[in-house]
């Protein structure tokens, strides 16, 4: 039996021991088919491109509100634009939107905002403003990194890697908390934290990080 992203499901069951069945094949729209977010808000950082980018397609094609929190604002909206019209595409295959047309809360669905996660003045200004919204909050995705850039520091002085990766996440995560808590006590429900990673977990330095050294151009150039 062959799934939406054409692969047969003893594929996608054989890929891991796992009794979800699902494995690093998986789509994900295979992990989320039959999943209603109606309702939902997700905010999803670095959400113009990549893994961004298709998280954020995925959560509002299941009915989600999505944020995407990014530092270029321009390729936001063309993120955006994509995804509502990869849904809209969806909707009119499925019949959806013959009569009157797309409902316009589909295009209501995903919206912009600014956030560089390499200055904390920034994220201070993100949280503050989407506080401001009085919107309620189900999911933050910490989506957004940077990899192998040339050394630099963030305005805050911290090494560009540690500081957009790590430090800015953890001030939005902790600026954000209390939303997140409180939308799930008001909707009885449970709030999402997602950290996104990467495999160079596995390969950790010897004795571990030096964070005594964390801003030490001569061992990031190494």
């Amino acid at each position: 039996m062959a799934s939406a992203s054409g692969l047969s499901t003893s594929t996608l069951t054989s890929a891991v021991a796992d009794p979800s069945k699902f494995g690093y094949r998986s789509t994900a729209e295979d992990v989320t088919t039959g999943v209603d977010l109606t309702g939902k808000v997700a905010i999803v950082t670095g959400g113009s491109s990549g893994i961004g980018t298709e998280t954020a397609r995925v959560l509002a094609l299941r009915g989600a509100s999505v944020v995407l929190a990014v530092r270029n604002t321009e390729a936001g909206e063309a993120a955006k634009a994509a995804i509502i019209k990869d849904i809209e595409g969806r909707l009119t295959a499925a019949g959806a939107g013959a009569g009157a047309g797309i409902p316009p809360a589909v295009r209501e669905r995903v919206s912009v905002m600014a956030l560089d996660l390499g200055s904390l003045k920034s994220v201070r200004t993100f949280a503050a403003d989407y506080l401001r919204l009085n919107r309620p909050l189900h999911v933050l995705v910490n989506n957004a990194g940077v990899m192998m850039c040339p050394f630099m520091l963030t305005a805050d002085g911290y090494e560009n890697q540690v500081g957009t990766n790590h430090v800015g996440h953890f001030l939005l995560t902790n600026l954000l908390l209390p939303k997140l808590k409180e939308t799930a006590k008001k909707d009885n429900t449970e709030a999402r934290i997602v950290i996104v990673s990467s495999a160079a977990h596995q390969f950790p330095y010897t004795g571990g990080i030096r964070l005594d050294a964390i801003n030490a151009r001569r061992r990031a150039q190494r």
